[in-house]
């Protein structure tokens, strides 16, 4: 390879992936623990499911650490770096991929919905602002947000969630200008359909959509985000979007 298309290596990188134990998060903590040689942390508010994200990621160069918390709260924000100071001894790459659905706000509790915009924006703003504080003193870094097509189509029934992903892209590419000079790389990936748990609809119909295309892997797009993460040096991709051959809009 030459110069010019030089990747970045990201092994022995130290990378938190935030709700790294289902779905596209799962998927991520895997790969670049296993296949990339990455040192990473991540969490989730659940023991088996954090402990099943572990194991499934065992055996990489550096190896993959976790730790239950809810970045939702300010205990659990402050754990979670706690966690990346002491056992990553600071921080690289920072993956924003907690989130939860939501049901249309009229059929929400005030509580219900505002936990859900704690969870989808406030914590991914919360855990940006500690990333880049790390990243500016050491040099450099790149900070990935997941953000849904959700934000564009903005279909009945989703208005609390869509909300949140159109503000994590207005915020990811404002946040941008503001650390390029740092050596910080700011990146959205915007996902289609996806196979995960957060789907309103069985596995065997999310199986039945993958092989019709309809539908992608969590894989697929944690193989988006390593390819955002190898690019050279000089490049940063601002905006992805991967979606499904057949992606039903709306």
């Amino acid at each position: 390879m030459t110069e010019k298309l030089k990747e970045t290596s990201l092994l022995g990188k130290r990378i938190l992936v935030t709700g790294g134990t289902t779905g596209i998060g799962r998927a991520t903590v895997a790969l670049l623990a296993k296949t990339h040689g990455a040192r990473v942390l991540t969490f989730g508010r659940h023991e088996a499911e954090l402990k099943d994200s572990l194991d499934n990621a065992s055996g990489g160069a550096c190896g993959v650490l976790g730790l239950t918390a809810d970045v939702a709260t300010p205990e659990g924000l402050e754990a979670v770096f706690e966690a990346v100071d002491q056992q990553l001894g600071g921080l690289d790459i920072l993956i924003n991929n907690a989130g939860l659905s939501a049901d249309a706000i009229k059929d929400m509790s005030p509580e219900e919905w505002r936990y859900v915009v704690e969870t989808n924006f406030t914590a991914y703003l919360a855990c940006a602002q500690k990333a880049v504080q790390r990243m500016s003193k050491q040099g450099g870094g790149h900070v990935v947000f997941i953000g849904s097509i959700s934000a564009e189509f903005k279909s009945p029934e989703s208005s609390v969630y869509s909300a949140t992903k159109a503000g994590i892209e207005a915020f990811a590419e404002t946040l941008r200008k503001e650390v390029m000079e740092d050596n910080i790389k700011v990146t959205t990936i915007v996902p289609g359909s996806v196979g995960a748990d957060m789907q309103e609809m069985s596995p065997e119909e999310q199986r039945e959509k993958i092989a019709a295309k309809e539908m992608l892997y969590a894989e697929e797009l944690a193989d988006t985000i390593a390819y955002v993460l190898t690019r050279s040096a000089r490049t940063n991709i601002v905006t992805l979007r991967a979606e499904p051959l057949i992606q039903h809009r709306g």
